[in-house]
């Protein structure tokens, strides 16, 4: 169960970047081919929240923590929503408690919320709509929504995609059984060249507070996104995908933070490549000089970063350039050393998966 006694007290703000090779990192199916989505005016990749929540949930079952909103697109999750939701509150019986007492009605509903918060970790984060048929002594009791106080806004490439042309119309010969006659048939597979996608996420403390989000919670998320890209981009569509930059930013104090700070993440155009020509990561450097500039200016209601970036992500900042060592290093200047935390991806994410002993 949660650990309800180190809620979360102070505002994270979350940037996220991760790209796409020859993939197709959200098809809208609306399009009628499940083209990837593509803003008309800017010709920039989108990638919806829901899409990224979906990887994080999913690696989040496959760490073995509770997951309440489960892809059921997945062989073996036959569950409803209603029959898990009954199945995670039965060690809470109604018949312990006497409800005709008001002080006893509280306990019962504390105790269904602390073993649903308890079990479902991704409701924790991102909230769920509770309209679910249940057993009315459950019902009556819970919300009918919980607002989750992870929020990230939808993804979008910085800079324009081209549609690769190459997989417009793949044509697969296949062998029937019938008559063993090899033909054809269009797939339509629909991808992008190459896009570096900038996610920009906030963890909400008011929030925070409703759905029982620790402060472990938290630092999950700082090995979380990085591995569910790594481990949940595996299908046909989506392999290609590698996360590039994660950087959380704590505050130190309440109600606060800079906001926009994916916006604040630019390409070098002095060191990328033009738009059309994007191939891969080789191909640009962002430059971060606008970002590590606002963190300065707020150092003080800043509390600690927590950062990783891959070791093929080109950065540039007051006319250096590198790998992640000048972003380390621009930060600790910004900051000071112990103000910045690099994420050892690997060997964090052991402490959080549940201890099942």
């Amino acid at each position: 169960m949660a650990d309800t006694t180190d809620t979360v007290e102070n505002r994270s703000e979350i940037v996220f970047l991760y790209d796409a090779v020859d993939a197709n990192p959200n098809g809208n199916p609306l399009s009628g081919a499940n083209r990837p989505r593509i803003d008309p005016q800017t010709q920039q990749a989108i990638v919806t929240d829901v899409r990224l929540k979906r990887y994080l949930r999913d690696q989040l079952e496959d760490d073995g923590h509770g997951v309440y909103i489960r892809n059921v697109q997945e062989e073996g999750n036959q569950y409803t929503r209603g029959q898990l939701l009954e199945d995670r509150l039965k060690e809470v019986d109604p018949d312990d408690y006497d409800l005709e007492d008001d002080e006893e009605t509280e306990r019962f509903r504390d105790d269904i919320f602390g073993e649903f918060l308890g079990k479902s970790v991704d409701v924790r984060y991102f909230g769920a709509t509770m309209s679910v048929d249940t057993d009315d002594e459950y019902a009556e009791h819970l919300p009918d929504h919980f607002t989750g106080p992870v929020q990230f806004s939808p993804g979008k490439t910085m800079h324009a995609v081209n549609e690769n042309e190459e997989y417009d119309s793949l044509t697969s010969v296949i062998a029937t059984q019938e008559d063993k006659q090899q033909g054809g048939f269009d797939l339509d597979d629909h991808r992008i060249q190459y896009g570096l996608i900038r996610f920009h996420g906030l963890v909400d403390e008011h929030g925070a507070e409703d759905t029982k989000l620790t402060s472990d919670d938290v630092e999950r998320l700082d090995t979380l996104c990085w591995r569910a890209i790594k481990n949940q981009t595996i299908s046909r569509s989506k392999v290609g995908q590698e996360p590039r930059l994660y950087c959380r930013v704590e505050y130190a104090d309440e109600s606060f933070h800079l906001g926009g700070l994916d916006k604040d993440l630019a390409l070098d155009d002095e060191r990328s490549k033009p738009d059309e020509e994007l191939r891969n990561v080789r191909d640009l450097a962002v430059d971060i000089e606008t970002f590590v500039s606002r963190l300065e200016n707020a150092s003080e209601q800043i509390e600690r970063v927590r950062v990783v970036a891959s070791d093929v992500l080109t950065f540039s900042h007051e006319g250096d350039d590198g790998g992640p060592g000048v972003l380390y290093g621009a930060l600790e200047d910004a900051l000071g050393a112990d103000a910045v935390e690099v994420v050892d991806v690997y060997d964090e994410h052991t402490a959080t998966i549940p201890d099942d002993s």
